[in-house]
C-alpha cells in the first residue's frame, strides 16, 4: 500500500540515500516525516471512536493472561515506539492508565505525542530513546505499552529484554497491532491489487477529472512506500513471538489476535483512499469504511474460537516480569 505523499521533507536525498544503508536513520527519517501527517493518514483521533479501539485491543490482550488480583488502571506507563500518542492517550481517556511517559527513536514522533497530549488536557513525559537501549532506571514502571512498533525494531529479544528490565516486579507488558506473517502477505497483495486497478481506472478519460490524483503525488507516495519497506523489518508467527518474549525473561506470556475478514476489507478500502483525491470521497465514504470495518470486526471476534491465530492480521503480546528474579541485565 501507497501512503500519503511526503510533506516538507525532514532530510536531504543524500541523507534519504544514507537511510537505505543505516536502518536505524531510516526509522528517524521516515518517521520524522509521518510524524506530520501520520494522524490523518490512519484515521487516529482521540475521541470515542479510538479510544473505544484502543481500549477493546489493549483488554484482548491483556486478558489472554491476566491474573484476578491484577488490579486497573495501571499506575507509571511507558509507550515505547509511541508515534503520535495513539495507544497511550487513548488508554489514559479510557481510565486504564495514569502517568504516561512516551518514547520514541523520532524525535518528529515524540513532540507530535506531546502536541497531541496537551491538546487533551494532558501532562506526559516524553524521550527520544532507542527501543534497545531504553534511558530509564531499572524497575521504573508499572506497565510498557507498544502498539506496531516491534515489527520496525532491529532486535526484537533486545528490545524485550529492556522493557522487563524498566518494568518493576510483576510489572506487565502490553505490546498490540503487530503484522502477522500470513496477514502481511496478504493485506500487501490485497493493497497492491487494490492500488494498481484504482490508478489505472481513475486515469480513463471520463473520471479523471474527479478522481484521478496528480501524478506528482502518486510518484512521491511511491517513493515514499519504498522507504516504508525499508522500515518494515519483522513479520510474526504468534507462536514464534511468545517464544521471543519467553526467551527474554518474561512470564505469564500470551497471545491475542485480531482483524482477519475486516483485514480483507481494511486494505483495499484504506488504498483505495489513498488513491484518489480526499475531496471525491465524501463524509459518507467515512461512515461506510468505519461501520464496515467494525462489522467484520465484530465477526472476527466469533471467528477467533475456530480459526488458528496466524491467519489474523494483527497480533499483541503480554508478559510478566518475573518477581523472584533480578531484571535482565543490560547489553
Amino acid at each position: 500500500m501507497a501512503p500519503d505523499p511526503v510533506v516538507t521533507p525532514a532530510a536531504s536525498a543524500r541523507d534519504v540515500e544514507r537511510a537505505y544503508q543505516d536502518n536505524k536513520l531510516a526509522q528517524v527519517l521516515y518517521h520524522d516525516w509521518e510524524a506530520q501527517t501520520y494522524d490523518e493518514k490512519w484515521s487516529i483521533s482521540f475521541d470515542e471512536r479510538c479510544t473505544s479501539i484502543v481500549r477493546e485491543r489493549f483488554m484482548r490482550v491483556l486478558e489472554s493472561t491476566r491474573h484476578p488480583g491484577e488490579s486497573l488502571p495501571y499506575g507509571r506507563v511507558l509507550e515505547l515506539g509511541a508515534g503520535t500518542g495513539f495507544f497511550s492517550l487513548n488508554l489514559k481517556r479510557a481510565g486504564l492508565v495514569e502517568d504516561v511517559h512516551v518514547s520514541d527513536l523520532s524525535p518528529g514522533m515524540v513532540e507530535a505525542a506531546e502536541t497531541n497530549a496537551e491538546r487533551l488536557g494532558f501532562t506526559i513525559e516524553g524521550r527520544v530513546a532507542d527501543a534497545e537501549s531504553l534511558p530509564y532506571e531499572d524497575d521504573s514502571f508499572d506497565l510498557v505499552v507498544g502498539h506496531a512498533v516491534l515489527h520496525h525494531i532491529p532486535d526484537v529479544e533486545a528490545a524485550l529484554r529492556e522493557v522487563l528490565r524498566v518494568l518493576r516486579p510483576g510489572g506487565r507488558f502490553v505490546i498490540a497491532g503487530e503484522p502477522t506473517r500470513i496477514g502481511h502477505w496478504y493485506a500487501r497483495h490485497l493493497g497492491r491489487l487494490t492500488w494498481e486497478t484504482a490508478t489505472r481506472v481513475t486515469r480513463l478519460p471520463h473520471l479523471r477529472q474527479k478522481w484521478a490524483r496528480e501524478q506528482a503525488e502518486l510518484d512521491e507516495s511511491s517513493r515514499a512506500a519504498a522507504l516504508e519497506a525499508v522500515v518494515d523489518l519483522h513479520t510474526f508467527d504468534p507462536a514464534e513471538l511468545a517464544g521471543t518474549a519467553r526467551r527474554a525473561g518474561a512470564d505469564a506470556v500470551g497471545t491475542a489476535t485480531e482483524e482477519l475478514l475486516s483485514a480483507f476489507a481494511g486494505w483495499p478500502i484504506r488504498t483505495f483512499e489513498y488513491a484518489v483525491p480526499e475531496e471525491a470521497l465524501g463524509r459518507g465514504w467515512a461512515t461506510f469504511a468505519y461501520r464496515t470495518w467494525r462489522t467484520l470486526m465484530t465477526v472476527d471476534s466469533a471467528l477467533d474460537a475456530v480459526v488458528p491465530q496466524k491467519f489474523f492480521y494483527n497480533v499483541g503480546v503480554t508478559g510478566v516480569k518475573p518477581r523472584k528474579t533480578q531484571a535482565a541485565p543490560r547489553r
